[in-house]
C-alpha cells in the first residue's frame, strides 16, 4: 500500500469517478460538495494526480496498490478523483481508459480567458517568483493541445504543469480526444457560470449522473480556492485580450459544436462576436492587478 491510501480496518476503495476538468473552473466547489454527500468516500486529497504522473510505469502500473483510497464508513459506496490536469495532460485519459473504460466523468468549464488569467493570478498569489504576465503568456505558446509532456532535461515536469496555462483552454481539442476514448453517455459537461446560478440543481444533476441518491439539503455553495482580491504584475492589455480570444476563436467553435454548451455570456464569444470590446474586457482583469 502507497502513501495515498493507508491500510484502515475497513480495507480500501478503487477510485471510481472523475472531475477531469478544468482548472480555476469550479472543480473544488463541486467535489467539497460531493464528498459531504453520506455515500461517497472522502479521498487523502481531493487531486489524486494519478493519470499526469509521469514518474509512473505506465507500461505496467499497479492500480490495485496505487490508485485508491481508504475507505472511511462502511456505508460508502463512491469515491472520486477531482483532478483537473486529466482532460489536457498527454495520455492521461488514455491510461484513465485503460484503466477503467466505464469511468464516470465530470467536466466543468469556464470561459477560456477568464480561466487563462485566474490562473496566472494563482501562480501568482503564491510566489511572485511566477513569471508576470507577459512571460507566462510566452514561456509555452501552445496555439493547440500538446501532444507529449516535455522530457525532463528539457523543463521539470512541475514547471510545465503551471505554464501551461494556453493549452489548458482547447477545449474542443481535449472534448475530442475524451470523446473518442470514452462514450459521450459517461461525460458530464457542466458550465461554471450556470453552476454557480443554480448550484442545488447542478449537484442534483451531478448525483443522479453519479447514481446516487440527491442531498435531502444540498451543502451550502463555497467558493474553495477563489484566488487573491489583487497581486502585483503586469496587467492584460486590450490586445492581450484581443490575440488571445482570435488564438482560441477556432477551437470555441469545436467546443460549442461538441458540448452543447451555451457560451453566449463567455467574453471570449462576446469578444470574437464584437459584442464586447477588448479594453473593457482587459479593464476588468487590471482591477486584480495592481
Amino acid at each position: 500500500m502507497n502513501e495515498h491510501a493507508p491500510a484502515t480496518p475497513l480495507g480500501v476503495m478503487p477510485y471510481d469517478f472523475a472531475i477531469v476538468g478544468v482548472q480555476k473552473g469550479g472543480t473544488s466547489t463541486l467535489a467539497v460538495t460531493l464528498n459531504q454527500h453520506p455515500l461517497v468516500c472522502q479521498p487523502p486529497e481531493k487531486e489524486r494526480h494519478y493519470f499526469d504522473d509521469e514518474s509512473i510505469d505506465w507500461s505496467a502500473p499497479d492500480h490495485a496498490r496505487d490508485y485508491v483510497a481508504p475507505r472511511r464508513a462502511p456505508i460508502h459506496r463512491r469515491v472520486g478523483d477531482a483532478s483537473p490536469t486529466y482532460l489536457y495532460w498527454p495520455h492521461a485519459m488514455e491510461r484513465m481508459r485503460a484503466y477503467r473504460p466505464d469511468m464516470p466523468l465530470v467536466a466543468v468549464f469556464r470561459d477560456p480567458l477568464e480561466r487563462l488569467f485566474s490562473h496566472w493570478v494563482m501562480l501568482r498569489s503564491r510566489n511572485l517568483a511566477w513569471p508576470d504576465w507577459p512571460d507566462f503568456l510566452t514561456e509555452w505558446p501552445h496555439t493547440s493541445l500538446p501532444d507529449e509532456v516535455p522530457p525532463p532535461d528539457v523543463v521539470r515536469t512541475m514547471r510545465w504543469r503551471h505554464m501551461t496555462g494556453l493549452a489548458r483552454g482547447f477545449y474542443g481539442e481535449q472534448l475530442q480526444r475524451g470523446f473518442e476514448l470514452f462514450d459521450r453517455r459517461q461525460w458530464l459537461l457542466l458550465e461554471l457560470r450556470a453552476m454557480l446560478g443554480d448550484f442545488d440543481a447542478t449537484v442534483d444533476r451531478t448525483t443522479d449522473f453519479l447514481g446516487l441518491p440527491r442531498f435531502e439539503q444540498v451543502p451550502p455553495l463555497r467558493n474553495w480556492h477563489a484566488g487573491a482580491e489583487q497581486v502585483p504584475g503586469t496587467a492584460p492589455t486590450a490586445d492581450d485580450v484581443s490575440r488571445l480570444a482570435g488564438l482560441y476563436a477556432r477551437d470555441l467553435a469545436l467546443f460549442e459544436e461538441l458540448s452543447g454548451l451555451d457560451t453566449s455570456a463567455w467574453p471570449t464569444r462576446q469578444v470574437l462576436d464584437g459584442d464586447l470590446a477588448p479594453s473593457d474586457l482587459a479593464s476588468r482583469f487590471a482591477r486584480k492587478v495592481r
